[in-house]
């Protein structure tokens, strides 16, 4: 079983994302400078300089491979950006170092126990990077033949393949016709095929076709014929998470288990085996683990056992850097009676670095405000901004960001480009903030159906006391 555990890498494809604006779409990376010192405003971030420069030097450890299976938690009050620095930090690493971000709430999942949803993160945080060799056939296609069957449910052909050096015809099947039409490749264009995969890379056009002005746009690219051999061998690399491989391995329709989702709990023994593959590819060159960054967002929901599997976790040899978030102060850890800083263990604060947030000033808070605009692409008249700015301060930081967009329908509404302060005024009176909520609520004396419920509930109490 071990012997024979794939990473199904030639068949995972890159999906696309929807783009669109959420509520941190903004953020482009830490905004540090190349000695770590936080600028006053890039990349999205404001304010928070002593975060975002804590976030920074962890950052630098971590692509030097220096502090994994260590944890770090970000404490403050909300709406201080610990979520943003959390994905300012995702966008410094990159693509190649794994980034998983969970809210703690997900490990209470009815599919599978809190253990294993707690493994399933921190292994889809830990990368394999993985060195293959392929054979490549690389040359300028010369002539490309296709036959259609009378009906046109068969096609074969023949692709002429030259370098400077020799030539070579091969027959062609269905898929590699289809995969050269997709591809749009004509004769005197520079490929490389992959025979594992039948992927097909255009490299540009050759030189020698470089007169058909017919056949070439503005981009097209010009390069050498190849020399030597049509067929090389190539070393590929390729990073997958280890929670892949783990699923590639568990079921029986492999690497589509990733699509359908349906992974379900996955066997201790397999991991092992996984494993000790991996250590045995690392022995012998193949492989390089990367451990990347697991972020638990709101970790306070996390309860005594999740805290106790986290503490042996973070000892493990294949253990990413664990980095939590909490805006609690001294609240109760889930499943016990004790009281403890940030709802977490003492034993588990004990292991942690922590980096405080504290609330924007009211400068930070008008550039925040200008980012949002510019990002949800709503233009505020600057009395407008100065209004929204004073609303933030007397409110939350969410709510004033919440009220731009309903502000710029109102001011569409009236036909007008520039959002007023008169449209934030109706947008203000449309909807109510948290402390005109708690006002609103008091102000309704018990007519709300709950409220009746405790209230009745708790004159039966006294006259059963009576």
């Amino acid at each position: 079983m071990a012997a024979q555990i794939s990473t199904g890498t030639s068949e995972l494809r890159d999906i696309t994302k929807m783009e669109r604006i959420g509520a941190h779409s903004h953020i482009r990376g830490l905004g540090l400078d190349d000695r770590l010192e936080p600028r006053a405003n890039s990349q999205g971030m404001v304010g928070q300089a002593k975060a975002r420069k804590a976030a920074g030097m962890v950052i630098k450890m971590v692509q030097q491979g220096r502090i994994a299976g260590r944890a770090i938690l970000f404490a403050g009050p909300p709406s201080t950006g610990k979520t943003a620095i959390a994905l300012g930090m995702a966008q410094t690493l990159g693509s190649d170092v794994p980034f998983t971000m969970i809210a703690a709430s997900e490990v209470f999942s009815l599919s599978m126990s809190k253990t294993e949803a707690l493994t399933q993160a921190i292994r889809r945080s830990i990368g394999v990077r993985i060195k293959e060799e392929s054979e490549i056939i690389e040359g300028e296609v010369v002539e490309i033949q296709i036959d259609r069957s009378l009906t046109g449910a068969t096609k074969t052909g023949k692709l002429t393949i030259k370098t400077t050096d020799m030539e070579t015809i091969y027959d062609l099947g269905t898929k590699m016709i289809d995969a050269l039409s997709k591809e749009k490749v004509l004769a005197g264009d520079v490929v490389a095929i992959d025979k594992t995969s039948g992927k097909i890379s255009k490299l540009g056009r050759s030189f020698a076709r470089s007169r058909d002005y017919d056949a070439m746009g503005a981009d097209t690219r010009f390069v050498q014929c190849p020399e030597g051999e049509i067929q090389k061998r190539k070393e590929v690399v390729h990073t997958v998470s280890l929670h892949e491989i783990d699923v590639i391995n568990s079921r029986t329709q492999g690497f589509l288990a990733l699509f359908a989702g349906d992974t379900g709990e996955i066997k201790p023994e397999l991991r092992d085996q996984i494993n000790t593959k991996v250590a045995e590819w690392r022995e012998e060159g193949k492989a390089e683990i990367i451990p990347g960054v697991l972020f638990i967002d709101e970790v306070h929901m996390l309860d005594i056992e999740c805290f106790s599997f986290l503490n042996r976790a973070l000892e493990n040899e294949l253990s990413p850097l664990v980095i939590m978030a909490s805006n609690r102060g001294m609240s109760r850890i889930r499943g016990t009676k004790f009281r403890s800083p940030h709802g977490l263990p003492v034993d588990l604060l004990d292991r942690v670095l922590i980096v405080s947030t504290k609330p924007y000033a009211e400068e930070d808070i008008r550039q925040i405000i200008q980012i949002r605009c510019e990002e949800e692409d709503v233009t505020l008249t600057p009395e407008a901004q100065a209004v929204l700015t004073s609303m933030a301060g007397s409110t939350t930081l969410r709510y004033a960001l919440n009220l731009i967009s309903c502000a710029q329908v109102i001011a569409r509404k009236r036909k007008a480009e520039l959002v007023d302060v008169e449209d934030l005024r109706r947008a203000y009176t449309y909807f109510m903030d948290e402390k005109r909520s708690v006002q609103w609520l008091r102000e309704q004396q018990g007519t709300l159906v709950f409220e009746e419920i405790e209230q009745g509930a708790a004159a039966g109490e006294a006259m059963d006391s009576s």
